[in-house]
């Protein structure tokens, strides 16, 4: 599902806010807001995270697309060898897609920013 920014949801689990809270060495609880609370989606943010691998895949592969029927034989061979060996981790990176957080407003004045869009529904 894609969010928008002004979009209704709601939480689809219940999800932790906290870790354990302690007082004077006991533990009191921790903070949660329950699956099903609502709220509205302020921001929305995609991120392409790129490794190493999928950046150097571009480069050789762009190199070998605009000057591989330029190179020598045998350069050329050791380009495809390197884009082949790259190729996994390109194949990989673009069937996860960007990922996407969003920034909510829950109706009761919390805010969680920076959450994946999977943990929300549309209301």
């Amino acid at each position: 599902m894609t969010l928008k920014a002004g979009q209704r949801v709601v939480l689809a689990a219940d999800t932790r806010l906290t870790d354990s809270a302690e007082v004077s060495g006991v533990v009191v609880g921790f903070l949660s807001l329950a699956a099903g609370t609502g709220g509205t989606v302020e921001q929305v943010i995609g991120h392409q995270e790129e490794s190493d691998d999928v950046r150097e895949y571009e480069r050789l592969k762009s190199l070998l697309d605009a000057y591989g029927n330029e190179m020598p034989a045998e350069s050329r061979k050791q380009l495809e060898e390197n884009v082949g060996a790259l190729e996994p981790a390109w194949t990989a990176f673009r069937e996860r897609g960007p990922r996407v957080s969003v920034r909510v407003r829950f109706d009761n004045g919390f805010i969680l920013d920076g959450a994946h869009e999977n943990v929300f529904v549309s209301a």
